[in-house]
């Protein structure tokens, strides 16, 4: 199997595992054993439990960044194109996969100092917010330039708020009167 196959190989057990179980609860061995390779292979690739989740934590972000782009710019431009990360988050709570939100689930479990990893998760996080204020600017004509920073972050924390929720009551009304709240907003 080629470097990059291996790599990319432990970069998705872990996800699974690490997204699944949680960061403190999955052990290098456990990813190892279900990603079928030899310790040593492991560690030709990434030196520390560390750099896989960073690994981790940049494969979902990639995914997930660009899948809501791909989701809400098939919507009908305006705002159904912003109210549309609602319909996005309502489409990954009902996968049989959903646990939250892998960015809070990892720094929940991470100490404090670690600038590391915390400094990936507000890095992705930023490109969320980002995304959003990329989507406001091209369907909200009548939003001022200077309003679209602090919009985007309502729209954010809307968000956000709804996954946190959602994966706590397992129910999408989070997500439903979230979405209501957004549409009144950008009203």
């Amino acid at each position: 199997m080629k470097h990059s196959e291996l790599k990319n190989r432990i970069i998705e057990t872990a996800s699974f595992l690490f997204y699944k179980n949680g960061y403190n609860s999955t052990g290098i061995n456990e990813i190892i054993s279900e990603a079928g390779i030899a310790k040593a292979t492991l560690y030709n690739h990434f030196k520390s439990k560390e750099e896989i989740c960073l690994a981790y934590l940049k494969f979902k972000n990639t995914s997930f960044i660009q899948d809501v782009e791909d989701f809400t710019t098939s919507k009908p431009k305006g705002k159904a194109q912003v109210l549309a990360i609602f319909d996005f988050l309502e489409l990954f709570f009902r996968d049989k996969d959903f646990n939250g939100c892998w960015c809070i689930k990892t720094v929940s479990e991470i100490p404090k100092d670690n600038e590391i990893i915390r400094a990936e998760i507000q890095s992705q996080k930023h490109s969320f917010i980002d995304l959003i204020s990329k989507l406001i600017t091209n369907n909200l004509e009548n939003v001022k330039e200077a309003q679209v920073k602090s919009l985007a972050r309502q729209i954010y924390l809307l968000y956000e708020g709804a996954v946190g929720e959602s994966h706590l009551h397992q129910e999408d009304w989070p997500i439903k009167e979230t979405k209501q709240l957004c549409s009144q907003i950008i009203s």
